[in-house]
C-alpha cells in the first residue's frame, strides 16, 4: 500500500515528449491543408479570389498553431498533490438537443462522478457519462496521487484491485500487467 516509484520510470518522459511532437505535427498538417485548400479554392474557385482566400486560410492555419501550443503548454509542469475521495455521485441528467427536424430530443444519461480533496483543502471532481468504471474503482477514503505533467490520479492502496488504469493514456489494463497494452508505460502498481 504505496504510490508506485515507477512514475519516475524514462517511458512517462518519452509518451509526454512524443504527446507534444505529435500535436505539432498534426496541428501543422491542418494549418497547411487549411492554407493550401484556401488558396486554391481562391485561384480556381468563383465565388472568391486570392488573396482574400489566402489570408482566410492562413488566419486558420494560424489558429491550429496556436492551439497546438496551448494545449502543449497546459501538459507542461502540472503539479503534483495527494488527496482523499470524500463522495461518490450519481446523477440522472438529461441533456436537449436540436435535430435535423429542428425539434428538440432529450437523452437521459447518467452522470458518474468521484469527489477528491486535496490535502490543502481543493476539491476536484472525475466524471464520467454513463460508464461506471472509474465510480466503482474508487471508493471514499482512498488515498489518491494526482500527477500533474500526466493529468491522471493513482491510488495509493491497490491491494484489492483487479483493474488497474495507465497513468499515461488512461486505458484500463488487467491489475497482472506490468506495462499498458496500449502505450507501453509501465503500471504504477
Amino acid at each position: 500500500m504505496a504510490y508506485s516509484n515507477r512514475i519516475h520510470d524514462p517511458a512517462f518522459a518519452k509518451y509526454l515528449d512524443d504527446s507534444r511532437r505529435y500535436a505539432w505535427i498534426f496541428s501543422l498538417l491542418l494549418a497547411a491543408a487549411a492554407v493550401i485548400g484556401f488558396y486554391s479554392y481562391g485561384a480556381f474557385g468563383s465565388e472568391m479570389d486570392n488573396p482574400e482566400a489566402l489570408y482566410i486560410g492562413l488566419g486558420i492555419g494560424g489558429m491550429f498553431i496556436v492551439i497546438a501550443g496551448l494545449t502543449n503548454r497546459s501538459r507542461k509542469g502540472g503539479t503534483t498533490w495527494d488527496g482523499k475521495v470524500v463522495d461518490k455521485q450519481v446523477e440522472k441528467k438529461t441533456r436537449r438537443r436540436r435535430a435535423e427536424d429542428m425539434d428538440y430530443h432529450a437523452r437521459n444519461y447518467l452522470l458518474y462522478k468521484v469527489v477528491i480533496r486535496s490535502d490543502y483543502g481543493k476539491s476536484h471532481e472525475i466524471t464520467a457519462e454513463d460508464d461506471d468504471t472509474v465510480y466503482n474503482y474508487y471508493r471514499v477514503g482512498d488515498r489518491v496521487r494526482y500527477h500533474g505533467s500526466l493529468r491522471s490520479y493513482e491510488k495509493c492502496d491497490k491491494s484489492k484491485d483487479t483493474i488497474i488504469f495507465c497513468n499515461a493514456c488512461a486505458s484500463l489494463n488487467e491489475m497482472s500487467a506490468e506495462r499498458c497494452h496500449r502505450c507501453h508505460c509501465p503500471l504504477l502498481k
